[in-house]
């Protein structure tokens, strides 16, 4: 097949970051989707409804005058959070959803939860207000490998939390193993998952195989080859548990090859649904590529699909060496390569 039309997608977990990059993250965001749900973990976290208002307006302030891209809101989950906060999230029309980050686990996580359970109440205000809860899922416990904190993450907590809050919805988000796999296709109604395209087109060999590559160290980490595979396998599937968020991370190239501590985060928001294509083009899966990035996110949040559609080709384009990011450059995966897929109308 040489070019498809879908309705327009939405990207159900995107990193924008704030000003001065805010100009350079929604160019890229909105030049395609026709949502995205954007995360609260800024250097300053937004906390309340208060923060995220200010910020969508910051958001709103680069969008071009014709974009009808809509950013959508969340809160971000703290020791201090209060059900009071939940309950005007739950009022003010304008928080989509809350963030779950264990403290420490990743960019900006520093202010996170230290103890899911401590949270429970809060999770109980979600249920009631209806709105559902993003979920981080790996444990920050520096004796667990780095490999193993999604696994472990799901065996000490999410198991026992989809069983306590069965009508609260929970999104899964970037799941990276087999196992995330084989716990959503036994998991309930109320939990569904998000795949990032750089889970799908890498493996932990990309990453450390003939030197390190700080162009796609995230986290989660990439993993075995074998986890790749199980994550194509979900999200060819057509199954609706399964949609796309590509968790596109921005930072500056000097913080990504920074050899003290290189910064966790891939950017794919330049390229994000030629990505997805390629993905499933070569999964023999095209036909599916709507479902997962146009129809079962929307179904899950409880929102129509969009009314339009873009046009994907089998055209080959190359990819920039280095972006702008304010003042600075990031470089975004498939840096100075080809991408097989171009959005065309």
């Amino acid at each position: 097949m040489q070019s498809i039309e879908i309705t327009r997608p939405d990207d159900w977990h995107v990193h924008l970051r704030d000003d001065p990059v805010l100009r350079d993250t929604v160019k890229d965001i909105s030049r395609y989707f026709g949502r995205a749900i954007v995360m609260p973990n800024l250097a300053t976290p937004v906390t309340n409804v208060e923060m995220a208002s200010q910020y969508r307006r910051r958001i709103l302030a680069h969008l071009a005058d014709d974009s009808a891209f809509e950013p959508m809101m969340t809160l971000y989950l703290t020791d201090r959070t209060t059900t009071e906060t939940v309950k005007q999230a739950g009022q003010s029309g304008l928080i989509r959803a809350f963030k779950f980050y264990p403290a420490g686990a990743t960019t900006n996580a520093d202010a996170g939860v230290q103890k899911m359970e401590s949270i429970y109440p809060l999770f109980e205000e979600m249920t009631l207000q209806r709105i559902p809860l993003l979920i981080h899922g790996e444990v920050a416990d520096p004796g667990v490998d780095v490999f193993d904190r999604e696994a472990v993450f799901i065996d000490r907590h999410l198991d026992h939390l989809v069983k306590s809050f069965p009508e609260l919805k929970i999104v899964f988000e970037h799941i990276s193993t087999a196992g995330a796999v084989q716990f959503m296709q036994s998991s309930p109604a109320n939990v569904a998952a998000t795949i990032a395209v750089h889970h799908l087109l890498y493996n932990r060999n990309h990453l450390l195989a003939d030197g390190m590559k700080s162009l796609y160290y995230c986290m989660p980490i990439l993993k075995e080859r074998a986890d790749q595979q199980a994550l194509i396998k979900a999200a060819t599937s057509g199954s609706s548990k399964y949609f796309l968020g590509s968790d596109s991370a921005p930072h500056a190239q000097s913080a990504k090859e920074d050899c003290s501590g290189c910064a966790a985060g891939a950017y794919t928001a330049h390229a994000a649904i030629e990505l997805y294509a390629e993905v499933f083009d070569e999964a023999g899966a095209l036909d599916k590529l709507e479902g997962f990035a146009s129809h079962f996110g929307a179904s899950f949040y409880g929102l129509p699909r969009n009314s339009d559609t873009i046009q994907l080709e089998k055209r080959p384009w190359l990819v920039a060496d280095r972006l702008s990011f304010g003042d600075q450059h990031l470089v975004p995966i498939r840096s100075g390569q080809e991408i097989r897929w171009s959005v065309t109308a």
